[in-house]
């Protein structure tokens, strides 16, 4: 009797156990995933106040300076990376969270938005367009074509913006749904706890 007793003990102290670093982690992921999304969002933010009047202002001679003083870094060392964090914890926190659909979509929809507006729009709209303005050599298009692929950019840029945007935010209230879940099952168990404790005194 004691025996099993004892053996029904360690088995829900492991669960337990595995349960809080179940929960560690997820809330680990989700941390790395507002960091990483909150910093590709202001990256592409300080993008837009900062760079692109510089770059754009004044096709096509502002697309030369740019093409001389982006050389030993620019936006291409940064974003990449950054974007493959946030894709990766994305994907990483659904796994972690399939059990709780009350958190799971927020996740997805991040994933989901950020996917969308960060690398595939990039992909179909930006890409092209980068080559034009900063790969062909210089002289292959006409100034008033890298003027309106210049345009072109900047109006699509809005788009990678708000997709940053939402992102963060989809992130941000994962998170934050994440912590009151926890919080609300912490004092539910300390709970249930006390009163079993009171509970056996009095027997």
């Amino acid at each position: 009797m004691i025996a099993a007793l004892v053996a029904g003990l360690s088995r829900i102290d492991v669960e337990e156990t595995v349960q809080i670093s179940r929960s560690t982690l997820t809330t680990a992921v989700l941390i790395v995933l507002v960091w990483s999304s909150m910093m590709s969002f202001g990256g592409v933010a300080a993008e837009t106040v900062m760079l692109y009047p510089n770059i754009f202002g004044d096709a096509p001679a502002s697309l030369d300076r740019a093409r001389e003083f982006l050389v030993a870094g620019g936006p291409s060392d940064y974003f990449p990376p950054l974007g493959a964090t946030v894709v990766l914890t994305c994907l990483t926190a659904t796994a972690f969270t399939l059990r709780e659909p009350r958190l799971r979509w927020w996740i997805m929809a991040a994933a989901g938005v950020f996917i969308a507006c960060e690398f595939l729009f990039s992909v179909l709209f930006f890409w092209p367009r980068n080559e034009i303005m900063f790969v062909d050599p210089v002289g292959t298009h006409s100034p008033e074509y890298l003027r309106q692929v210049a345009q072109e950019f900047v109006a699509g840029h809005w788009v990678r913006l708000a997709g940053g945007a939402v992102t963060s935010a989809l992130a941000l209230t994962a998170l934050l749904r994440w912590v009151r879940m926890r919080t609300l099952a912490s004092n539910g168990h300390n709970g249930a706890s006390g009163a079993a404790g009171r509970a056996g005194a009095l027997r």
